[in-house]
């Protein structure tokens, strides 16, 4: 990074320190993480295959299930590989142009996880709501252009970020507190104003964040209101059950994603950088948890759905 003449040039390469406070236990660190990553891989490739080769699952709750499993694990090989490198061999260098894009790819696949959960939650609203007429509503190419609309709401909406990285001077210290390269991470070694950074981040979290969830949360209030007014008790339950790995699937993505974004904007200087940083990172649980939870309810799918 060259300062002249009062003239800044942009970083050719950032250092990612990893985890701060924690170097000494990164190796430790590193193996419950590699290990989810692994769980991750195969769970997700095993439910993409079990649903692509059993006709019987062919079916739109199946078909959203595996658009999530794909993305969970696109999100967490655009990071996991490059932590470990820095856990275990001490590999911190990361080019500029390479920083923008992981950091393209992470936020973009974070946002088509959030839209994929979202219809999810509108799948599983129709399949209670009006069960006569789940197949004429959701059709084929009704799923394949949901799930289009999604990706690319999800990638154009983060085209902009690198771009305004890019037009950013830096001339303090290009080293980043965190395992990966994330937009606020990156912009806070600016030397000038982030305000279009900031405000554009929290518009993209408002389109994206705010909105599937109020989605969500409607389309579970529906859910609720409809499975009360069952008369059969052992269908109320039933119903209740197999609802339980979805909520749990917005749970485990939804409260690590929000308190980074809060941390970033309001709690910088009172939340702990490592503490920050861990639970950033939790964004592999999503990955690793979704196969085994959806896995272990896919019978009482079955039988409600």
């Amino acid at each position: 990074m060259l300062v002249s003449n009062n003239s800044y040039v942009a970083p050719q390469f950032f250092i990612l320190n990893g985890i701060p406070g924690l170097e000494r236990v990164h190796v430790w660190i590193s193996l419950p993480l590699c290990t989810m990553y692994i769980i991750s891989l195969v769970g997700n490739l095993g439910l993409v295959y079990l649903i692509y080769y059993e006709e019987s699952l062919h079916r739109p709750m199946y078909f959203f299930l595996a658009m999530l499993s794909v993305i969970d694990l696109l999100t967490c090989t655009t990071t996991l590989p490059n932590a470990l490198c820095i856990f275990w061999f001490s590999l911190k260098e990361i080019n500029f142009n390479a920083c923008l894009a992981q950091m393209f790819f992470v936020h973009g696949f974070t946002g088509v996880e959030s839209g994929v959960l979202m219809l999810m939650a509108l799948d599983r609203y129709i399949a209670i709501c009006y069960p006569l007429r789940y197949a004429t509503i959701l059709t084929n190419p009704i799923i394949a252009k949901a799930g289009l609309a999604t990706f690319l709401r999800g990638v154009l909406l983060m085209i902009p970020f690198p771009f305004l990285v890019k037009r950013l001077p830096f001339c303090q210290s290009n080293i980043i507190s965190h395992a990966y390269c994330d937009h606020m991470s990156v912009v806070k070694l600016s030397c000038a104003s982030i305000k279009v950074n900031v405000i554009y981040g929290l518009m993209v979290a408002l389109l994206i964040g705010v909105f599937d969830i109020c989605c969500i949360s409607v389309s579970y209030t529906m859910i609720l209101q409809a499975v009360i007014s069952l008369s059969s008790s052992d269908a109320r339950q039933k119903a209740f059950s197999t609802r339980t790995a979805h909520i749990s699937a917005i749970i485990i993505t939804y409260v690590p994603a929000f308190f980074t974004f809060f941390t970033h904007h309001f709690g910088g200087h009172t939340i702990p950088p490592s503490l920050h940083i861990i639970v950033a990172n939790l964004h592999l649980l999503p990955p690793t948890l979704n196969p085994i939870v959806y896995g272990v309810k896919t019978n009482r799918y079955e039988t409600v759905s």
